[in-house]
C-alpha cells in the first residue's frame, strides 16, 4: 500500500510559515533600534497570546482543554520554542546580522533530526550523517566569516543563534508529543501563553531602558505578533499535524533563502562570498540529510489475498515514527 503524501494545503501552510518566519530576522533588526531584544519578545508574544485567546473564545468549535500532563508539555515546549529560542535569536541578531541568522537557521532541521535520533532511537543513514557534517561545516564558514568581519560581537551572536537551534529542536520533539488530540489553535495558544509569560519576566531586565517605540517600530511589532507569531505558528502547526516532521523541516529550508533576500532588501545588508559559500554548503548538507532510501519491496502475486498487509520495512517504520513535533524556531 502506498503511503499518501501531505496535502497541497499542508505544504502551502508550511511554506507560508517559512516565508513569515524568514522575514522576522530583518524586521527584528529594524525594531532593535527602538526596543530591546527581550522587550520585543514580550510585546510580540503577549499580543499574540491575547489574539489567540480571542480566537478561541469566538470559535464555535472550541477545542477541548488538554489534560494536565499535556498542558505541562505544551507549556514547556512553548517556553523552549518561544522564550528560550527567541531570546537567543533576538540577542543573536542584535549582535550579528539578519543574513547570518537566516543562513545559520538552515542547520536547525538537522539539529532536530539529531534530537529525534536520541529521543526516538531512529536510525541515521550514511547520507544523513554526511548531511549533518556538511551543514556543520557550512555553519562554521558563516560563523567564521562573522568573527572576521564583525569581530567578537558578531561571532558571539552567531554562536547564540546556533544555540537557538537546540532550543528549537526541543520544541519540535516535545511539541509533537504534546499536541495529540488538539487542534492547531489550541496548541499554539498554550505554547504562546507560556512563551509570553517567560518573556515578560525576562523583559524586566530591560526596564531601565523602556521607552515608547516610534510609529514604524510599533507597526513592525504588530507585524511580528500577527504575521510571524500567530500566523506563522498556526500555519506551521497545521501543516505539521498533516505530514511527517522530516517533510516539514525540509520545507523550512526555504527560510534561509527568503531570509537572506529579506536582509538585503529590507536592511540593505551586503552578502560576502564566505556567507554564500557557507549557505550553499548548509543547504546541500540539509538536502542530503533529508534523503532516505527506501528498499524496494518485490511485488508478491498473492499479496493481499488473505486480507493481511505485508509488514513494513524498518525504513518505512522509521519514516513514520520519526515525525517530530518542530516546532522551530
Amino acid at each position: 500500500m502506498r503511503e499518501r503524501g501531505p496535502s497541497v494545503w499542508a505544504v502551502c501552510a508550511v511554506v507560508a510559515a517559512a516565508l513569515f518566519w524568514s522575514s522576522s530576522y530583518a524586521v527584528t533588526k529594524q525594531v532593535l533600534a527602538d526596543v530591546g531584544p527581550l522587550s520585543i519578545g514580550a510585546i510580540r508574544f503577549t499580543l499574540a497570546a491575547l489574539l489567540l485567546g480571542v480566537m478561541i473564545r469566538l470559535s464555535r468549535n472550541r477545542p477541548a482543554r488538554p489534560d494536565a500532563r499535556q498542558r505541562r508539555q505544551l507549556y514547556l515546549s512553548g517556553f523552549l520554542g518561544i522564550t528560550v529560542y527567541f531570546v537567543l535569536e533576538n540577542v543573536g541578531v542584535d549582535l550579528s546580522t539578519a543574513s547570518d541568522a537566516s543562513l545559520i537557521v538552515a542547520t536547525y532541521p538537522l539539529m532536530t533530526m539529531l534530537m529525534e535520533l536520541v529521543v526516538f532511537r531512529t536510525r541515521m543513514p550514511l547520507l544523513r550523517v554526511t548531511g549533518v557534517l556538511l551543514a556543520t561545516v557550512g555553519a562554521f564558514l558563516v560563523v567564521r566569516n562573522g568573527a572576521q568581519v564583525g569581530g567578537n560581537a558578531r561571532w558571539a551572536g552567531d554562536i547564540l543563534l546556533l544555540l537557538g537551534g537546540v532550543a528549537w529542536a526541543g520544541y519540535n520533539v516535545l511539541g509533537k508529543r504534546a499536541s495529540a488530540g488538539q487542534n492547531a489553535v489550541g496548541v499554539t495558544y498554550y505554547q504562546t501563553l507560556a512563551g509570553a509569560a517567560g518573556f515578560l519576566l525576562a523583559s524586566l531586565l530591560e526596564a531601565g531602558d523602556w521607552r515608547m517605540p516610534g510609529v514604524t517600530a510599533s507597526s513592525l511589532l504588530v507585524y511580528l505578533a500577527v504575521a510571524c507569531s500567530v500566523g506563522g505558528f498556526l500555519l506551521y502547526n497545521y501543516g505539521l499535524r498533516r505530514m511527517a516532521s522530516s517533510v516539514a523541516v525540509n520545507i523550512l529550508n526555504l527560510v534561509p533563502v527568503f531570509g537572506v533576500l529579506g536582509a538585503v532588501v529590507i536592511n540593505g545588508e551586503s552578502i560576502r562570498l564566505p556567507q554564500v559559500a557557507g549557505g550553499v554548503v548548509i543547504v546541500v548538507g540539509v538536502a542530503l540529510g533529508m534523503i532516505e532510501r527506501r528498499p524496494e519491496t518485490p511485488a508478491k502475486p498473492d499479496a493481499g489475498a488473505d486480507g493481511d498487509e505485508a509488514p513494513r520495512t524498518a525504513t518505512a517504520q522509521t519514516g513514520t515514527t520519526a515525525g517530530l513535533v518542530p516546532h522551530k524556531h
